[in-house]
């Protein structure tokens, strides 16, 4: 399948984004760094931020070592200094050794892979990298309660619900430890808080995780 290339996904991204929207993503992501995402990474741990893109992720979590691996250069224009790059391909991690990240990260991602195919391949790739006992941590649109609304982007190719990562995960030999289909509204434009008390707020409500949430959180470990 032929997809959205490069230069024309950044085009994307700088009209989807702008300046202003930018900044609250910034800010979204500090705090779900801090009072989600963190309690699940130690702060020596080395991590993994696949499709890092704009370095949200990785630039706000505490780690020991921190990689981004995007197959856009631009990656570098976004990654902090005590950030590692690596520009390759999410099937063939090609400069990360077997065995050697305590948790991979991968938020928005999926969906952009042009099949099946491609998703499990990550996914093996993912296993590969990954410590007996690593963590995969996965933010994901749920097309079980987007419906039409998931293809309202022209870079999303791949449909994907909760259960069928959670499917996905089995079949490469991952043991799943939590799922929550239900989690963060789909997009910062949507009904997600903006005000940072809010968004903390929102964090601790887990109850209203079911009313306002449309994409999926699955936590997976790679067993012995």
């Amino acid at each position: 399948m032929k997809t959205v290339d490069h230069s024309q996904l950044e085009a994307i991204y700088r009209t989807r984004f702008d300046d202003k929207a930018q900044v609250q993503r910034e800010k979204m992501w500090e705090i779900l760094c801090q009072d989600w995402m963190q309690r699940y990474i130690p702060e020596n741990a080395t991590v993994l931020d696949l499709a890092a893109g704009r370095c949200e992720f990785i630039n706000h979590i505490k780690a020991g070592r921190k990689i981004a691996v995007d197959l856009n250069e631009d990656v570098r224009n976004y990654a902090n200094k005590d950030v590692e790059i690596i520009i390759a391909f999410s099937h063939d991690m090609q400069g990360v050794a077997d065995d050697s990240v305590d948790v991979v990260f991968v938020s928005n991602f999926f969906e952009h892979l042009p099949d099946k195919a491609a998703f499990m391949d990550t996914l093996k790739d993912i296993r590969r990298v990954l410590k007996v006992g690593g963590k995969l941590l996965i933010m994901q649109p749920n097309i079980r309660f987007l419906h039409g609304a998931y293809w309202d982007f022209i870079d999303h190719y791949l449909p994907l619900t909760d259960r069928s990562v959670e499917e996905a995960l089995i079949l490469t030999n991952m043991n799943v430890v939590e799922n929550l289909p239900r989690f963060l509204p789909y997009t910062t434009r949507s009904s997600m808080p903006q005000h940072p008390f809010l968004i903390r707020l929102y964090l601790r409500l887990h109850f209203v995780f079911p009313l306002f949430g449309k994409q999926a959180w699955v936590v997976a470990v790679k067993p012995a």
